[in-house]
């Protein structure tokens, strides 16, 4: 790590110091205006208290940085307590860490004399690997010291409390928080997307909102109806937190729930499935078949929104995955890419599988006609299934044959969907070559 001492300056008074625990201190006092103006710190619209253009001032001001333009960001982001001072107000993590609040969130582009800035994050980015080594990032990190903020409002603060019982809502808020610490070139998204939301649902409802709009169809309309579709289902609520938390136990790529939330597309696609199904049994068959076609085309995910889905899904990558009307997937399911729940074509009506609790469907795996693929059961990659396979069965192959023989299958012990194990079948094959 580098010397925090480098940076120190004699000239500089305490309220501008950036400094580490162990009592050096280097402080670079900042050469753009408290307010932060468009001339001197060029913050976006979005991290702004209300996102209006009046917050956007002209020119220098001699306002103070108590002033509302700008500092409700700071104030409760990034798990950093903001603290009463005389002079600027400054950052604080648990490790000690002081950071003076402008500089904290971009590498400012409004000045040509950018050298001490720029080395001022360069120093806090190389203390951050130190802090996660001694245990101090998201999970311990403490909520923003409210008591301390001016002019705090009342209600907001009933709403954090109320908040409080959402652990998994709360964790994934802390790891915004720190994700944008860490990566100051996020801070405006993660902002708009989870730190200036109340809840998981009406954070979610945003982004899908944004992820599913076209020309025609606009985002605060399916923003709207994507958050009173949450609101108004319970059922749908609880599934997305049993999905979030299937994701986190089964994927090795898993890092982060507010990773898994903005950027696991099987997840996001499971959950616009979730809309699209209630508009579906509501009669509102036109507006589900249309967010269908966006999850088709934004995700590369075609469920049909008359299709039947538990809770628990791990959709893993996703791409390709083929629903089709008549399908039902049971609870505590893991599904990969590839994976076709079809028809055989020559029937109509209830034609498509019908997948058990606690399957295990691998990568590109085909599952026709109205047949049913028993709890436990684990499908291997690359299978064409055209027949019933029995619970806690191994089938594999094209055409698919079980694991064992059709007379004495061999049994599973363990639960597929959690395990995740693709490749467990191999054993049983004698005359399996590479």
């Amino acid at each position: 790590m580098k010397a925090a001492g480098s940076l120190a300056s004699s000239s500089v008074s305490k309220g501008d110091a950036v400094g580490f625990s162990s009592g050096e201190v280097g402080a670079i006092k900042p050469r753009f205006c408290a307010t932060g103006c468009v001339k001197c710190a060029p913050i976006s619209l979005a991290m702004r208290t209300n996102g209006s253009s009046s917050c956007m001032r002209s020119e220098c001001s001699s306002s103070p940085l108590s002033s509302t333009c700008g500092s409700s960001f700071f104030s409760g982001s990034c798990s950093l307590t903001v603290t009463k001072r005389t002079a600027p107000r400054g950052v604080v993590l648990n490790s000690g860490v002081k950071i003076v609040k402008s500089i904290l969130m971009e590498e400012r582009g409004a000045s040509n004399e950018r050298f001490a800035d720029t080395r001022l994050l360069e120093t806090l980015r190389d203390f951050i690997p130190f802090l996660e080594s001694k245990r101090e990032m998201t999970s311990e990190l403490r909520a923003p010291d409210f008591t301390s903020v001016d002019d705090i409002n009342m209600s907001f603060l009933a709403g954090v409390t109320a908040l409080e019982e959402d652990k998994l809502w709360q964790r994934m808020r802390e790891e915004a928080r720190w994700d944008a610490v860490k990566e100051p070139l996020l801070a405006s998204y993660l902002y708009s997307t989870i730190l200036s939301h109340r809840s998981l649902e009406r954070a979610l409802a945003f982004h899908l909102g944004n992820k599913l709009a076209s020309s025609t169809l606009l985002s605060t309309q399916l923003c709207n109806l994507i958050s009173d579709t949450f609101m108004e289902d319970e059922g749908i609520r609880r599934a997305i937190r049993a999905d979030i938390q299937a994701v986190k136990e089964r994927d090795p790529a898993f890092s982060s729930y507010s990773h898994c939330l903005l950027n696991f597309k099987g997840y996001l696609a499971c959950q616009a499935y979730r809309v699209a199904h209630r508009l579906w049994k509501q009669g509102r068959t036109a507006l589900a078949l249309a967010i269908q076609s966006r999850i088709s085309e934004v995700f590369h995910v075609d469920i049909h929104p008359a299709a039947q889905i538990g809770s628990g899904i791990m959709l893993d990558h996703a791409t390709g995955l083929v629903v089709g009307e008549t399908a039902r997937i049971g609870n505590n399911v893991s599904i990969l890419h590839q994976v076709t729940l079809g028809g055989t074509g020559a029937v109509d009506g209830d034609r498509h599988p019908k997948i058990g609790d606690g399957v295990l469907i691998g990568a590109g795996a085909i599952i026709l006609g109205n047949i049913k693929i028993g709890d436990g059961a684990k499908i291997g990659a690359g299978s064409v299934v055209l027949i019933d396979v029995p619970p806690h069965t191994t089938a594999v192959g094209n055409p698919a044959r079980l694991l064992g023989g059709k007379q004495a299958p061999t049994k599973l012990n363990e639960i597929p969907s959690e395990t995740m194990d693709h490749t467990s079948f191999i054993k049983g094959w004698s005359d399996y070559v590479i």
